[in-house]
């Protein structure tokens, strides 16, 4: 009898188990004051996590943001081992490069190109050693006006091309989000308004922002195997 009642425990742990979701592919968001935000009500994580909900396949992943206002390329990489590696991301998706192009001419603390290129693929080579792959985004917007008339626009399409020299060169995956952003601003900002299309304040997302954010970056992700 007591016998029939432990392989009967046995069958039923082996049935429940048998529903319980695999290990989550885990996924890190790494960068700056829009992924810190990216965690809130309305955030780009936040609405991803929904989306993945709602298409029935939310267990199957682990959103994780990692994001500190302010940041530049050389803060990811001082503080990569604590804040990314110890999370053991399957996935690391890399968004940085308003800060070091927009305080430049904001408080003189910018970054000159050849030093965040250096820095960017010193990263790189740490979180691919880990064990982790690797998706590059360029960075989105400073000012919503479409016609190249913002102030940072040389910079941001000079930054956005090492970007993507350094995704080519280090093989990883590129979200393009300057080119994703700039064709939203033609077909949706028939003004040319200075923000209040994808952001608040030139920079920082509004809730649309961030919905298409999540948009734009899950159309890459999902094809990551």
């Amino acid at each position: 009898m007591k016998s029939k009642l432990i392989l009967s425990i046995a069958l039923l742990l082996a049935t429940l188990s048998s529903f319980s979701p695999a290990n989550p592919i885990k996924i890190v968001f790494f960068g700056d004051s829009i992924t810190q935000a990216g965690v809130s009500k309305t955030g780009y994580i936040t609405q991803m996590q929904g989306m993945l909900a709602a298409q029935g396949i939310g267990d199957k992943y682990e959103l994780i943001g990692a994001g500190i206002g302010g940041n530049k390329i050389y803060d990811l990489y001082l503080r990569h081992e604590d804040d990314l590696l110890s999370k053991k991301p399957n996935i690391t998706v890399i968004y940085i490069g308003i800060n070091d192009v927009w305080h430049k001419t904001s408080s003189r603390t910018g970054t000159d190109a050849d030093k965040f290129e250096r820095f960017y693929n010193a990263l790189i080579k740490k979180i691919q050693a880990a064990g982790s792959q690797v998706l590059i985004c360029t960075p989105t917007v400073i000012g919503e006006r479409y016609d190249a008339t913002n102030e940072n626009d040389g910079d941001l399409n000079r930054y956005s091309d090492i970007i993507r020299r350094i995704a080519k060169n280090n093989n990883c995956t590129l979200i393009d989000l300057r080119k994703a952003f700039l064709t939203y601003e033609q077909n949706n900002n028939p003004e040319n308004k200075e923000s209040g299309i994808l952001t608040s304040d030139r920079v920082h997302l509004n809730e649309t922002g961030n919905k298409f954010l999540a948009e734009t970056m899950w159309s890459v992700l999902k094809d990551i195997k």
